[in-house]
């Protein structure tokens, strides 16, 4: 392994057990109105007081789990899942997709963080001030103020929407100031991607746009990318690993369609690579004495001369099948009857629609059994003295029992005889004309070099062109060899869902299935057609100094193997590493590039600079302008390299050559700046006047909020 291979080398994380905190003291807090900041996140559920510094955060999912040693029901929330195996596949979260649906979850994780915030008291004495999603809707918002009035008593609740205080923080105002910032901001959720325009300081919500891609979705597609480029890998690849791979490896380009051109070279997808090694265990094996050693040589041995023995015997008896189909056929065609119709039948009979089937089959066997005799050894050529048989001339009536059993057996022997005979002069009539044609090439090369370099290379292109279409063709019948085996109609879809006994080995033919699927033998057409290629290209090499080992089929083959090889490297057999590794490259783009084409994983939607445009076009060229001196991005994947400049190459030819495009900024910190624009809002006096109360609450009901400009506007008053 090169050095350049070790840099790209990334090991797999190991998680680790989380440690056990104890609960926040609620003495600073308590009979105090300060506002509790809750962002109710897909991936984490990030809590705290309005002052401060940081809010606490966990994983936003809880699991029920039955421990079986105590026999005792355990209720497992965050990192706390992790310490237990099997409660991973327990794991649940409030959210389906983008909606909030799962309030049993929710309200475990609430009070999960009311006891890690040291909350004793018997209600929520505090203002609280809640995210929820985009356009949430009405039914999912009126079972979270229930469940925080109801259950928990909270004097007044206000909902936000959490992009927009990220921004909020991002473009604070100066103290006393009123919020009137401009900007267009695109939110990178965990299940959806917003964008929202921001005039004034205020979401014109009427015009922003989500759609259904996140990163959730793009952590699944990367996965079944993976699953599908090692589908025999030896680990399983867990949603949390593909996760780690995807916000450390993926990123945007500027131009996809160009990245992938520059991965047609195999040393650019080497070098663009990033190889991410799993766990693996080195397996014990056994060490062999040299005794074991070589009586398992001689062993294999022995086995190898079998094989040899029962492949030329098996040769020999192909062989002479066919040298007796061919007679028998040979003198079926010579035996041809003048009545037409009596001459049709018996070719039905045997099989063939009309005479040129017959001559088919008969050339085909004449070229197979020439060319089985051509593998015969030379020392099959020499001379044979012509033994006596002279029992067949004598009538079967001058001989006994005996005789006419040894009459037989020296017909066959003379037949045999015969057939040897007959193959080596046709094998000194095929030397003679080799030599013949050779002294004829040679001249043609010696008097017309050119000629004779274009024609080799004209017969050299054919046969590359042949062998690749019956590639293909081969493909094609093993896919409809496979098709008519699953579509097996001989046990109706209605038994065979009800189980019935499937019927396939009934029949003997349906064996010949197997020999039909095995694509890995080399047929002898294509074994002849490799040998004649061979041929032209050493006369190729030899000759015309313009052919070198680069244009021979062995180096293109190669180099359309370099690229696959470069793909997806294969290691040895016995490697135990390498087998453990996953090999990205092409997919650190492609992932990514879903946000701009959802229709490259299969989800019928508009991408980001079509929703980006479409948006833009609601506006007036004066808005226009001040939307798009202020882009900002926020949420995990806004962290993912190259995304600001594909951004500004998107937006950029959508707007007027004089338009001015500002830079697009990155929010500080993605994570945790959407909380602290929230804690920062609710210590202003504005907070409490776009609260419900609980009073307001029981008037209006839960879907009723007031409007304001960080909040949605469904149902707001």
């Amino acid at each position: 392994m090169d050095e350049a291979e070790t840099s790209n080398i990334f090991y797999v994380p190991t998680p680790s057990l989380p440690s056990i905190t104890p609960p926040d003291s609620y003495n600073p807090f308590r009979s105090q109105p300060v506002p509790l900041i809750i962002d109710n996140g897909s991936s984490n559920l990030r809590f705290g007081f309005s002052t401060s510094t940081s809010p606490h955060s966990s994983p936003n999912v809880i699991a029920k789990y039955k421990e079986r040693k105590f026999n005792q029901s355990l209720l497992l929330f965050g990192d706390a899942i992790d310490a237990e195996s099997g409660a991973k596949s327990q794991g649940k979260t409030p959210w389906e997709g983008d909606v909030l649906l799962n309030f049993d979850a929710m309200e475990n994780a609430l009070d999960y963080a009311f006891v890690r915030l040291g909350i004793d008291a018997e209600g929520i004495e505090h203002p609280v001030l809640m995210t929820e999603r985009l356009c949430s809707p009405l039914h999912s918002r009126a079972l979270t103020s229930e469940l925080m009035f109801e259950q928990y008593s909270v004097p007044s609740l206000a909902y936000c929407v959490d992009s927009v205080m990220s921004f909020y923080h991002n473009n604070k105002p100066a103290s006393g100031s009123t919020f009137g910032a401009d900007g267009l901001v695109v939110s990178f959720n965990t299940a959806s991607t917003s964008v929202i325009p921001i005039l004034n300081g205020k979401g014109v919500l009427s015009h922003a746009k989500r759609i259904p891609w996140g990163t959730q979705q793009s952590t699944e597609y990367l996965l079944k990318l993976i699953q599908l480029k090692y589908s025999s890998f030896p680990t399983r690849v867990t949603s949390a690993q593909a996760s780690w791979m995807l916000h450390n490896f993926c990123s945007f380009a500027t131009d996809y369609p160009a990245v992938l051109r520059s991965l047609k070279t195999p040393a650019n997808m080497r070098a663009a690579e990033r190889i991410i090694q799993f766990p693996f265990a080195i397996p014990v094996i056994e060490e062999k004495t040299e005794e074991e050693l070589i009586r398992i040589a001689e062993k294999r041995k022995e086995q190898g001369k079998k094989l040899q023995e029962l492949a030329a015997k098996s040769r020999m008896e192909k062989l002479a099948k066919k040298e007796n189909d061919l007679q028998y056929l040979t003198n079926l065609r010579e035996g041809k009857s003048e009545n037409k119709r009596e001459w049709m039948n018996t070719l039905q009979v045997e099989g063939f629609d009309d005479d040129a089937a017959l001559d088919e089959t008969i050339k085909k066997l004449e070229v197979d059994v020439k060319r089985a005799r051509k593998k015969d050894p030379d020392g099959q050529d020499d001379a044979i003295e012509e033994p006596s048989f002279p029992l067949i001339d004598v009538p079967d009536a001058d001989l006994d029992e005996e005789g006419i059993k040894e009459k037989k057996k020296q017909k066959l022997m003379k037949a045999g005889f015969d057939a040897r005979a007959r193959a080596r002069r046709e094998k000194e009539k095929e030397r003679e004309e080799k030599e013949a044609e050779g002294r004829r090439e040679e001249e043609e090369r010696e008097n017309n070099f050119d000629d004779w370099a274009a024609r080799l290379r004209r017969e050299q292109e054919a046969i590359m062109s042949k062998i690749k279409e019956r590639g293909t063709a081969a493909a094609q019948a093993r896919m409809k060899n496979i098709a008519s085996l699953a579509a097996d109609e001989r046990v109706s879809k209605k038994k065979r869902k009800a189980g019935a006994e499937d019927m396939f080995g009934a029949d003997d033919e349906d064996w010949q299935i197997y020999r039909k699927l095995n694509a890995a033998a080399v047929s002898s057409d294509e074994e002849e057609e490799f040998n004649q290629l061979r041929i032209i290209e050493s006369k190729l090499l030899m000759h015309d100094p313009t052919f070198t080992a680069q244009h021979t089929h062995a180096s293109i083959t190669s180099q359309r193997s370099a690229l696959i090889s470069a793909f997806r490297p294969q290691y040895e057999e016995g490697d135990i590493e390498g087998s453990a590794r996953i090999h990205l490259n092409t997919e650190r783009w492609r992932v990514c590039e879903t946000y701009f084409s959802p229709g490259m994983a299969g989800v019928d939607s508009a991408g980001l600079g079509e929703v980006l445009q479409g948006i833009l076009a609601r506006f007036s060229e004066a808005e226009k302008a001040r939307l798009v001196k202020n882009v900002f991005i926020t949420g995990g994947p806004s962290q993912f390299p190259g995304l600001q400049e594909r951004l500004h190459g998107t937006l950029r030819p959508i707007l007027p050559p004089e338009m001015h495009l500002g830079d697009i900024v990155r929010a500080a910190d993605p994570s945790l700046d959407a909380w602290k624009g929230m804690a920062s809002f609710a210590n202003t006096d504005e907070f409490h006047q776009v609260s419900v109360t609980a009073e307001e609450y029981q008037e209006w009901g839960g879907e009723r909020i007031k409007r304001w400009w960080g909040g949605n506007c469904n149902s707001a008053v």
